[in-house]
């Protein structure tokens, strides 16, 4: 028989994972469950009999490869993802170039009114994805944006940027505007974190605030840039609210401008979720690829520094 101290130390010993039994179940049941759901129908396809009319005309048969073919040969899906990497080498570079030289500047003791700039910076964050499109959109649009009504009185170009080439800065300035408070808060924080400790001792070698910034300051938060490059990477991989808010506004961004937007036609236009859940296989797996390995080389690279 076992003993009341026995049961209360295995007790004790459960209790962690009792308290983990909510948070896995609804993991399990929102986000396991229908990515295996996908994944599963990424493997069948309707077959069609006769003209397909009547019961038993359309039934689900298993198409083992055949969808992952299909989509890895479909010019549209392979177009997009050219086009998504264009728009990533844009964006990726310039938002966390901006977001390391702003949280530089707030942690600079010159800098006044620090907790309002901010707050400035991190607010077109909070702006919901399509909002922000929407916004953006209007303002490039020639007949009521405000700085082509400028741009017309001073008698200056006005660019045409929902077209071409420029629609990628377009684009691309919608998802930096948005996207480099989030990061700038990242780092910021992780600059906030180094002791004090070391920048009065750089100050008495005689390091000036550039060196101070570009020898200690950025080499510390190392860990934080590639945190960001991670989620940049990502959402970089998974865009779609921008090209798809600013769809109606022009006709240079087609219904299958990303990936995303072809799983989205695939799926709910044409209403073959089978080939749409084949490219959206085929995209998460593109986006874990990518990034554990960028994770991958990152973390070699600071054991190699480490062991030096």
């Amino acid at each position: 028989m076992t003993s009341p101290a026995r049961r209360r130390s295995y007790g004790v010993k459960g209790a962690p994972y009792a308290f983990l039994i909510p948070a896995t179940t609804l993991f399990s049941l929102f986000f396991v469950l229908p990515i295996g759901y996908a994944v599963w129908l990424s493997f069948r396809k309707v077959h069609v009999s006769g003209l397909g009319l009547g019961a038993g005309a359309r039934t689900e048969v298993w198409a083992g490869l055949e969808n992952y073919k299909d989509a890895l040969t479909d010019n549209e899906f392979y177009d997009g993802a050219l086009r998504v990497l264009g728009y990533g080498c844009i964006v990726v570079p310039v938002m966390l170039g901006l977001a390391l030289l702003f949280a530089l500047m707030l942690d600079s003791e010159r800098v006044r009114l620090t907790p309002f700039t901010r707050l400035a910076i991190f607010l077109p964050y909070a702006i919901p994805g399509v909002v922000a499109a929407l916004l953006w959109g209007f303002l490039y649009l020639p007949a009521v944006s405000p700085f082509y009504y400028l741009l017309d009185k001073l008698h200056l170009p006005q660019p045409d940027l929902l077209s071409g080439g420029p629609l990628y800065l377009a684009l691309s300035n919608i998802a930096i505007w948005g996207g480099t408070g989030f990061n700038m808060i990242v780092i910021y924080t992780s600059l906030r974190s180094i002791p004090a400790e070391v920048y009065e001792a750089a100050k008495l070698d005689g390091a000036s605030p550039l060196q101070i910034a570009l020898r200690i300051k950025i080499p510390m938060v190392a860990p934080s840039l590639v945190l960001t490059f991670f989620f940049s990477i990502i959402a970089t991989l998974q865009v779609f609210n921008e090209p798809m808010t600013l769809k109606p506004l022009t006709n240079s961004v087609s219904t299958t401008w990303s990936p995303l937007m072809k799983v989205y036609v695939d799926a709910f236009a044409k209403g073959d979720i089978y080939s749409a859940a084949a490219e959206a296989t085929l995209i998460a797996i593109a986006t874990l690829v990518l990034s554990f390995g960028f994770l991958r080389a990152a973390n070699r690279r600071n054991k190699q520094e480490a062991a030096q």
